[in-house]
């Protein structure tokens, strides 16, 4: 089957930018500049995107409209607080409610695509802030893109939406948003809370409000947990809970911050196990919903070493051909990374050097802390789908 592909960009989401913060939007600008010199915004089947920011009443769906006015008057008054804003997290900057919504609006404009029929997949790599609350700037995060356009599609008739976040950051907004809503499952997995932000949710009991049990999934890994253990906890939980939940289409969100040059978090995968991940959604999106992806990006902080190799992989996938590993970066994306952050080497490969092979889950494999970890996540939320948790086959 032919797949197309909307890619979403504009040089104008790069206004989302707080400054002297890890969330440089130089991370962006690299990514989309990698993806062009490898080709990869030149496959056929591809189609550039340019969008508009999100309404008035997109966000709303979301976020309450006192914070909304909130994040608008926040960059007028330098002694503003409240709302999560003007935070060493969230600083306020000049523009910010028309940047996010701009972020908004290109997730809503990825989401749009896939659901109506122009595109069989869709990306932005800008979006992916999953950490905004409905009432609260959090984590790096003004306004929620994944929830908002989530909504938005609920409101044009979707009634079965799986969410898989796999930033090293339990996708909490996006759990809140849709916590009591049975159309959506949302699944992270994610560096355990008692090591990271947001420090308070993501752990396995989480498992869905008052009629919508066993739609929040959470893999909650320990500290240190590299490409083997991941992809394990990964094939272990995330495809069985999907398929029985059964989505018409399936977001991700693609955060490159569990790589382990990532310097704000601490587990361990390679760019070859975040490939590895990109192409195991999409073969879930090519099994279940007849293509139907779309995929953000999120965090990442190692802005030159990391997030363009493995966003530019995840383009690669959500367009056509995985890259080979051992493709070489251009050197005028080279050359261009080095001028825009001198104090960083840009890499010269797309791989770590890895080559991640997919374990078997199997009950009782001992004391190691990542099985326990996908026990935990199992015995919590697969018979609320009519799975064994002890049952690899389920």
């Amino acid at each position: 089957m032919d797949r197309t592909t909307a890619v979403v960009w504009d040089p104008a989401l790069l206004s989302y930018d707080m400054g002297a913060h890890p969330m440089n939007p130089v991370r962006i600008e690299l990514t989309m500049a990698l993806a062009r010199d490898l080709g990869l915004l030149d496959r056929p089947g591809v189609q550039v995107i340019t969008p508009k920011p999100a309404t008035e009443s997109d966000l709303t769906r979301v976020h309450r409209a006192d914070y909304i006015d909130a994040v608008r008057a926040a960059p007028d008054d330098p002694f503003f607080s409240g709302w999560g804003l003007n935070t060493p997290d969230n600083p306020v900057f000049d523009g910010m409610h028309d940047a996010s919504a701009r972020v908004c609006g290109a997730t809503i404009a990825a989401a749009e695509a896939v659901w109506h029929g122009s595109a069989t997949r869709a990306v932005n790599v800008a979006g992916g802030l999953h950490h905004a609350m409905a009432a609260r700037a959090s984590g790096f995060c003004v306004y929620n893109d994944p929830a908002v356009a989530i909504a938005k599609l609920l409101d044009q008739g979707a009634q079965r939406i799986a969410y898989l976040d796999v930033d090293v950051h339990h996708g909490d907004g996006v759990q809140a948003a849709f916590y009591d809503d049975p159309r959506v499952l949302t699944v992270s997995l994610h560096e355990t809370p008692l090591a990271l932000f947001p420090w308070n949710s993501g752990f396995a009991t989480e498992t869905g409000g008052g009629g919508a049990d066993g739609t929040a999934v959470n893999v909650p890994l320990p500290p240190g947990t590299g490409d083997a253990g991941w992809l394990r906890a990964f094939h272990a939980v995330v495809p069985s809970v999907v398929r029985a939940f059964a989505p018409e289409i399936i977001f991700s969100q693609c955060g490159a911050d569990a790589h382990f040059l990532d310097p704000l978090a601490d587990l361990g995968l390679s760019v070859d196990g975040q490939r590895a991940a990109y192409m195991a959604m999409r073969d879930l999106a090519d099994e279940l919903c007849d293509g139907r992806w779309v995929a953000t990006g999120g965090g990442g902080y190692a802005l030159v070493e990391v997030v363009p190799r493995a966003w530019s992989h995840l383009l690669a996938v959500a367009t056509g051909e995985p890259l080979d590993p051992a493709t070489r970066t251009p050197e005028t994306w080279r050359r261009m990374a080095g001028q825009r952050w001198p104090s960083a080497e840009p890499p010269r490969s797309m791989t770590d050097g890895r080559d991640p092979v997919v374990e078997q889950w199997t009950p009782g494999l001992g004391d190691d802390p990542v099985d326990r970890a996908i026990l935990a996540t199992r015995r919590a939320v697969f018979p609320l789908h009519g799975l064994d948790p002890d049952d690899p086959r389920d």
